[in-house]
């Protein structure tokens, strides 16, 4: 079924009789989850157990735990800093025990699936273009060192990992949360200085995340995120990359605006995207849907193959203990009173994308 290829929001602190029907009739491939669900670690630890039972198949369940303001526990476990803090102040030592902790504390509270690390060149770091502090550096090798550290270590701790915003964010000169951007760059230049991570790191990515950009000169008509030129053309045929293909959210304003619940996802899949996500709009879902039977099913099975192979890396968690969170926890501020001298970030300075207020 078609929609088992897609990965949903929820709204609150635990399912709602009218979630549990939708989700238990569409079986989607996972879940993501955002600050709206997350309360305490015995909550969230009660919330992805009860979608683990909903589910036929162990389902993915997601979250965006990158550090600095992109972590989405940040109210109530230790918060540490962002990765262009990690790559300026710690050495690679530092960088892997970030990686194991962010796994140990997402492994215990049920989340096997983490959307990092970001892969993006950082050429605009004063651009609001919802980046900020988000990326590992702006020179390849740079990126390949310290966000492939943080991936390898963080996959140790039996948590997958996504890299992204393929093929990059990094050229934005607005935040796609708001507006769709236009890269006006070559495949020539992309393939010598943002495409590197990609392609140094790939055999250790689980999946990879498309990002909602423009780029004419490699698609006239289409974002990368909805391009078959960029998603099959490129990432898969050139590339070889063989892991999961995923959109960024489709309820942002680069997507929503122009094309559409439905048309939005017949399109991503249409590109060659394993699991399309819908992170914030349901109430249109289980309608949209239909519009991924217009697709062949061989499209729909090639991805459901992805799908169940990467299944089979996801293990159960392990039992939740408040003594092995606060041990994690107390670890994870160990590392960053090293780091920066304190164990939270500075929660007053004010957002530069809603990808920080989620």
């Amino acid at each position: 079924m078609s929609s088992q290829c897609l990965i949903v929001g929820l709204q609150g602190l635990e399912l709602s009789a009218e979630e549990a029907t939708l989700f238990r009739d569409l079986q989607p491939a996972g879940y993501i989850l955002f600050s709206r669900n997350l309360e305490s670690a015995a909550q969230i630890r009660s919330l992805t157990d009860s979608l683990r039972d909903l589910s036929y198949e162990s389902p993915f369940i997601s979250i965006d735990q990158e550090g600095g303001r992109v972590w989405r526990t940040r109210e109530f476990s230790c918060a540490p800093p962002d990765a262009a803090t990690f790559s300026e102040k710690a050495d690679l030592k530092q960088v892997a025990r970030f990686g194991a902790l962010t796994g140990q504390l997402l492994e215990i509270l049920g989340i096997n699936l983490n959307f990092a690390p970001v892969l993006d060149l950082d050429h605009f770091p004063e651009q609001n273009n919802g980046l900020r502090g988000r990326c590992w550096g702006n020179e390849s090798q740079r990126v390949i060192d310290y966000a492939g550290t943080f991936n390898r270590w963080m996959r140790k701790q039996n948590v997958l990992s996504c890299g992204k915003h393929f093929p990059t964010n990094g050229l934005a000169l607005s935040d796609p949360h708001h507006d769709l951007p236009v890269a006006d760059i070559s495949l020539e230049d992309l393939l010598k200085e943002d495409l590197i991570p990609y392609t140094a790191l790939m055999p250790e990515l689980d999946a990879i995340m498309a990002c909602h950009l423009n780029f004419p000169q490699l698609d006239a008509q289409l974002p990368a995120s909805l391009s078959p030129q960029i998603l099959t053309r490129l990432l898969r045929d050139q590339l070889g990359y063989e892991g999961l293909i995923l959109t960024d959210d489709l309820d942002m304003g680069a997507i929503v605006n122009h094309y559409g619940r439905g048309n939005d996802l017949r399109l991503a899949m249409e590109a060659g995207v394993d699991i399309p996500l819908v992170c914030h709009e349901m109430s249109t879902l289980k309608e949209a849907v239909k519009e991924l039977e217009k697709l062949p099913n061989s499209r729909i099975d090639d991805s459901l193959k992805r799908i169940e192979k990467a299944r089979r890396r996801i293990n159960r968690p392990p039992t939740f203990t408040v003594d092995r969170w606060d041990s994690i926890n107390q670890k994870m501020s160990e590392l960053t009173s090293e780091v920066i001298g304190t164990d939270r970030y500075d929660p007053a300075r004010p957002s530069q994308s809603p990808v920080e207020d989620y």
